[in-house]
């Protein structure tokens, strides 16, 4: 992983404020030319630091009213389990996030539905009959206060030559 300096970490806030900025903007905006400016941006992007663009989706604009936070148990603590899980997961396009956690649960997914009722079908025909999970907790958000939020980025540290 290359070492950012200050104009990576320039760069990658502006493309975090607004990902449709050109490079020209972007450019100005953290006092290099565009030439380099691009040279960098896609240098982030070729190192998996900058890993895609994408809209920010107003869920209550488009329908998606409930965002439930589901917590699952393993039946073993094996890899093999906890790695089928993660891919049954990854093929359910409701869950927009899942972490690996410590504590009483094993994954917490963060999902993103309809209504009540969109969730049951979810619930009873996807998540419930997966082989690996022995207890699923369901906590339902009430109003999110803050969603996809930028990064705050550490410090930039000296480039290697």
């Amino acid at each position: 992983m290359p070492k950012l300096d200050v104009f990576d970490i320039a760069i990658l806030n502006a493309l975090q404020e607004d990902a449709r900025a050109s490079n020209v903007d972007v450019a100005e905006r953290v006092n290099l030319s565009p030439s380099p400016c691009l040279r960098r941006t896609r240098m982030l992007e070729e190192a998996g630091i900058v890993r895609g663009y994408r809209a920010e989706i107003d869920r209550r604009a488009v329908g998606l009213e409930l965002t439930i936070f589901v917590a699952f148990k393993v039946i073993r603590h094996t890899r093999e389990n906890a790695k089928a899980l993660e891919q049954a997961l990854l093929d359910i396009p409701e869950v927009i996030a899942c972490h690996m956690i410590s504590g009483q649960a094993d994954f917490l997914a963060e999902v993103v539905v309809e209504n009540l009722a969109a969730y049951e079908r979810l619930l009873t025909e996807k998540l419930l009959v997966l082989p690996q999970v022995t207890d699923i907790q369901s906590n339902f958000a009430i109003r999110s206060v803050k969603t996809g939020g930028p990064l705050k980025l550490p410090p930039a540290r000296e480039r290697e030559s």
